[in-house]
């Protein structure tokens, strides 16, 4: 099996941290100095075109993170 290398789940920690923080900032402070998540998701989907726009990515993200890589799925029976 193969080492994972630990500089990735670095950066993934930093990501998903710097996300809470953000979001626990935004809940924290009334006004909208700190937009929330959900409020910068209403904005992208109010028009079609970012509607469509995270479908693609959702699509996309889903694809790289479950479905590529996973050989065990795909390999042929012996």
């Amino acid at each position: 099996m193969a080492e994972h290398p630990v500089i990735g789940y670095l950066v993934w920690a930093v990501l998903f941290g710097a996300v809470f923080a953000w979001e626990g900032i935004a809940l924290l402070q009334p006004g909208d100095a700190f937009p929330t998540l959900s409020d910068a998701m209403r904005a992208v989907m109010r028009y079609p075109a970012g509607r469509w726009a995270l479908f693609a990515f959702w699509l996309w993200f889903g694809w790289h993170a479950f479905v590529r890589g996973w050989h065990f799925l795909l390999r042929d029976a012996q």
